[in-house]
Order: structure tokens, then sequence, then C-alpha cells
């Protein structure tokens, strides 16, 4: 399964690059497949090896805001594995 995950904790500031940093220590602990994004984070993992991940995720905007967006997008196929370079490589493929 892929999830891609946007968190935006609303602080009043525009710049949440320290706040997005701390949200990633928690992925990169939890030792789950992950490729950083401009615009968010694809984890790739089982069901219930991702969504604990997301919630502590999410938690841990709202330490840093009292009000915080997260948006996920699933893309779960049978048999499928691999996807975070599988799925750019088909691509970049079809463009050569």
């Amino acid at each position: 399964m892929l999830v891609e995950l946007s968190i935006t904790p609303l602080t009043g500031n525009s710049h949440i690059s320290d706040e997005i940093a701390g949200i990633l220590d928690i992925i990169d602990e939890a030792d789950v497949p992950y490729q950083l994004t401009p615009a968010g984070t694809c984890l790739e993992d089982e069901w219930d090896e991702v969504m604990p991940v997301i919630r502590q995720c999410h938690e841990q905007a709202r330490e840093y805001a009292p009000h915080v967006i997260t948006a996920l997008k699933i893309e779960d196929e049978d048999g499928a594995a691999n996807q975070l370079e599988e799925n750019i490589s088909s691509v970049e493929e079809k463009l050569a």
C-alpha cells in the first residue's frame, strides 16, 4: 500500500520546515519506507504498519499548532510492491 501524506500545522507562520522536520523524524524512526516530496511524504507498507505512524505524525503536528490539516491519498493494489520506485520508473521509461 502506498500512502501520500500531507500534514499542515496552521501556526500562523508561512515557514513550517522545523515542524515538518519534527514530523518526519517520526516516520524515519518507524522504519517504514518513505520518500519526501516538496508537497508531502509517500509511505509504503501494510495498512497496520502505516496508519499508526500517520496518527503519530498528526498528533505531533497538534503539539505545534491548535489547527492541523492532514490529507491522505491511498493507492492499494493487490500484489504491488516497491511502488515508491516502480511508479516513478514506469513513467520515466515512457518518457525516454
